[in-house]
């Protein structure tokens, strides 16, 4: 199995758990004299089945990752580089925003405001990381789907 399918396959059963626990709640009480309209118990079984299912996966997942290196990084720390990346892009993004908004004055006896912040240099920041993120993010899908899972 591909790194990538088991990825696939772990996204199911975190939205198949989800489910059978909405279905649990909604078979826990019942009006005296009547029947569920599925079996708790069965639910059950299969909720412990799926987060079986799941540990098992999780586990291989993060032992690959942590195992398979390209160009001198694994999928670990591409994953990290991907994550602090959005984050700082995100932070860029929302400093110039604010630092774009220039109030506007109707007076010349208004306060002036201004930017602190350079706001061209920071765009060409975060384009330049946008591309750095995009290509990471390239570097960990291929290797997902060309990685057998461990």
């Amino acid at each position: 199995m591909k790194l990538a399918e088991a990825l696939q396959e772990r996204a199911d059963l975190n939205t198949k758990l989800e489910q059978l626990r909405t279905r649990l709640q909604n078979n826990a009480l019942v009006q005296e004299g009547e029947q569920p309209a599925e079996s708790p118990e069965e639910l059950l079984a299969e909720l412990d089945a799926c987060t079986a299912r799941l540990q098992e996966l999780m586990f291989r997942i993060n032992k690959t990752n942590c195992v398979t290196v390209n160009d001198g990084m694994t999928i670990t720390e591409l994953i990290a580089l991907k994550d602090t990346l959005n984050l700082r892009i995100r932070a860029y993004r929302e400093l110039i925003t604010c630092a774009s908004a220039t109030a506007r004055r109707a007076m010349h006896s208004e306060i002036k405001v201004l930017s602190t912040v350079n706001v061209r240099e920071l765009q060409k920041q975060v384009d330049a990381m946008s591309k750095q993120l995009r290509e990471t993010d390239n570097r960990i899908q291929a290797l997902n789907w060309n990685t057998e899972l461990l």
